[in-house]
């Protein structure tokens, strides 16, 4: 997504003189980084200054995400206190409101903006403070490190274009081509994964309109992690696999239900109440397994080697209110 750089607003018009990171204000909240950590700022509801601090690689992580996935569906918690929620045309930047304690406290703090808005800030913010060799969108194992003083950039990593497939992924006039024609290497996880296409044998005339791929080769090929890709959209029926390594950067506040096939190893995943925080299950999904997240949670997941994932989602723009106003299910199945 691209906003108007010019809604970012940045409170140091030069670079730290020390350390060379810029400092961001969006509305109440303030945001800085050191060399280890990204701190923010606010004034609680009566009057009281108040921060939280994070490690700055797990900021980074988080923020990528939210800017690449546009605010997702529903929260995108970057931890227990910080997040967003996606209202479609506006997001809210929270700190504490879906916090137990923190709310309980009446120390939280909530401010809803203009998507174009929030997005420049974060935009911005995430060029400023990712450093040359930083990708945050790699595995742990397959980058820098985001640690230190001011280096550099990494825009190119951190802009990748999202490939949008035309037609079915390989077919004449897809517009996003199979990563094994573009030269794309077989992720170091993936090297066992085989690379086969299937043996297609289509009537004459229909040499265009019949054709298949190898997913497992195409998602082999990926090299960013926790990032599903669109290989299948029927209606508002989205098929989403992706790679996942170490632990999803986000903590997701679902606003439907998500449906979970897990194509190969394990993840483990922590799922809580997505209003307090409070623990509801750990799901160890393994190679073929299937889960749905109901509405009213949020997850992580943890993925100990690198897997394949396959998210199901409903696009559809009018069910989040459909589930507000009770037409619609939070659960996939009622027995």
């Amino acid at each position: 997504m691209n906003a108007p750089a010019d809604l970012a607003k940045v409170i140091t018009s030069q670079p730290d003189a020390d350390l060379g990171y810029r400092s961001f204000e969006l509305g109440g909240f303030k945001f800085r980084r050191d060399e280890y950590f990204a701190h923010i700022t606010w004034t609680t509801r009566d009057g009281r200054p108040l921060s939280h601090t994070m490690d700055v690689a797990n900021f980074l992580r988080a923020l990528m995400r939210d800017v690449a996935w546009g605010f997702f569906y529903g929260g995108v918690n970057f931890d227990h206190v910080i997040g967003t929620t996606n209202h479609y045309k506006t997001v809210d930047l929270y700190c504490g409101s879906y916090n137990g304690t923190m709310k309980a406290a009446g120390v939280d703090r909530l401010e809803n903006f203009p998507t174009e808005q929030i997005a420049a800030t974060f935009q911005q913010m995430l060029d400023d403070w990712t450093n040359e060799g930083f990708d945050p969108f790699a595995a742990p194992q397959e980058t820098g490190t985001a640690y230190g003083r001011k280096r550099g950039n990494n825009t190119a990593a951190i802009t990748r274009a999202r490939e949008l497939a035309k037609r079915c992924v390989g077919l004449k006039d897809d517009l996003a081509l199979r990563t094994d024609e573009r030269g794309a290497p077989v992720n170091r996880a993936f090297a066992d994964v085989p690379q086969d296409q299937p043996e297609l044998h289509p009537e004459p005339g229909f040499e265009n309109e019949v054709h298949a791929f190898n997913l497992f080769a195409f998602l082999s090929r990926s090299q960013v992690t926790w990032n599903p890709s669109f290989t299948s959209v029927v209606k508002y029926s989205y098929m989403c696999p992706t790679t996942e390594e170490h632990i999803l950067p986000i903590i997701h506040a679902n606003d439907r239900v998500e449906w979970f096939f897990q194509m190969c190893d394990e993840i483990h995943w922590d799922c809580a109440d997505k209003t307090t925080g409070k623990p509801l299950a750990r799901v160890i999904m393994k190679a073929g397994d299937m889960a749905a997240m109901p509405a009213y949670c949020r997850h992580q997941g943890y993925s100990p080697k690198r897997s394949m994932l396959l998210v199901w989602e409903n696009g559809s723009p009018n069910l989040v209110y459909e589930i507000q106003k009770g037409e619609s299910p939070e659960v996939p199945v009622q027995f």
